[in-house]
C-alpha cells in the first residue's frame, strides 16, 4: 500500500472534535470449532442472518468476527488450558452496558422465530469496559475508528494484570490496539468472572506473519511480571462472501 499522507487524526484536534467512537462496553464470545465440522455453514448463517440483525440495537456501534486457522494455532504465543479450545471469536461493541439486555432479548426473539440453527461450543463469554486505545501514526486514521478500519485480522491477548499495549503498535503489521478490563455481569449474559485484561491488536498484514514479529515484543512485555499471559493468538478477519476461506 502506498504511504498515506497528512496529519494523523489523533494529532489533529479539529478532527477529534467532530466525534469519537462512543464505545464503552465490549461483549466477547469465544467458541470452539463446530463438533460436526460445520464451521463454514455456521459462519455463513451468522454472517448473513444473525449478525446483521444485531444492528437494529441502537446501542450497538459495530461488530467483528475473527477465525483461527491451523497456522494461527501454531503461531500462538500463549494459551492456558481454559483457552486452548478457542477457534472463533465474535465481538460486539456497545455504547453502553444497557445494550446487553436488549442484546439478550433479541437473541431470544431470533431463537423463538427458528432463526438459530447453529450453536458453537462456548469457551468463554465476557464483558469488558473499554479502557484505552491507540493507533500507529503511519495508518493516519484515529484510534477511535480502528474496529471500522479495513483489517486483515487481529492479535488477541487475554492477560492477568494491567499494562497498556502501546509498544505493540510499533511492530510492523500492527495498526493499533484497543484494550479493556473484564467486568462481572449477570451469569446469564457472560461466564467470565471479570478482572482480566483483553487487548485487540488490529492488523494490516498477514496475522500469522505478524504473530512472529510480535513474539519478541510480547516476551519483553511479560518479562517483568506486570502481566501474565492467559491467551495470545492471531486470528483472520472473516471475509463475508468467502465464509469457508478461513476455518479451523
Amino acid at each position: 500500500m502506498a504511504d498515506l499522507v497528512g496529519t494523523p487524526s489523533d494529532d489533529a484536534p479539529d478532527i477529534l472534535a467532530t466525534g469519537r467512537s462512543g464505545v464503552t462496553t465490549i461483549f466477547v464470545s469465544m467458541s470452539a470449532r463446530h463438533p460436526e465440522g460445520k464451521d463454514a455453514d455456521y459462519l455463513e448463517w451468522h454472517t448473513f442472518d444473525h449478525r446483521p440483525e444485531q444492528q437494529r440495537l441502537a446501542s450497538l456501534r459495530t461488530s467483528l468476527r475473527v477465525v483461527s486457522t491451523p497456522a494461527c494455532r501454531a503461531a500462538r504465543a500463549a494459551s492456558d488450558g481454559h483457552h486452548d479450545g478457542i477457534d472463533h471469536v465474535m465481538t460486539y461493541f456497545f455504547s453502553d452496558d444497557a445494550g446487553l439486555g436488549e442484546f439478550a432479548d433479541l437473541s431470544v426473539a431470533l431463537r423463538n422465530a427458528g432463526r438459530t440453527p447453529y450453536v458453537l461450543p462456548a469457551v468463554e463469554r465476557g464483558v469488558y469496559h473499554l479502557d484505552g486505545m491507540v493507533a500507529a501514526p503511519r495508518i493516519k486514521v484515529g484510534a477511535d475508528v480502528l474496529p471500522w478500519w479495513p483489517m486483515r485480522g487481529v492479535y488477541l491477548l487475554v492477560e492477568q494484570g494491567e499494562a497498556p499495549p502501546t509498544a505493540l503498535t510499533e511492530v510492523p503489521g500492527v495498526g493499533g490496539a484497543w484494550w479493556g478490563r473484564g467486568i462481572p455481569v449477570d451469569p446469564s449474559i457472560a461466564s467470565a468472572a471479570g478482572g482480566a485484561q483483553i487487548t485487540y491488536c488490529f492488523l494490516d498484514d498477514d496475522p500469522v506473519a505478524t504473530a512472529g514479529r510480535l513474539r519478541p515484543a510480547l516476551e519483553k512485555r511479560w518479562a517483568d511480571g506486570t502481566t501474565e499471559p492467559l491467551f495470545a493468538a492471531p486470528f483472520f478477519a472473516l471475509e463475508p462472501h468467502e465464509t469457508g476461506r478461513y476455518v479451523p
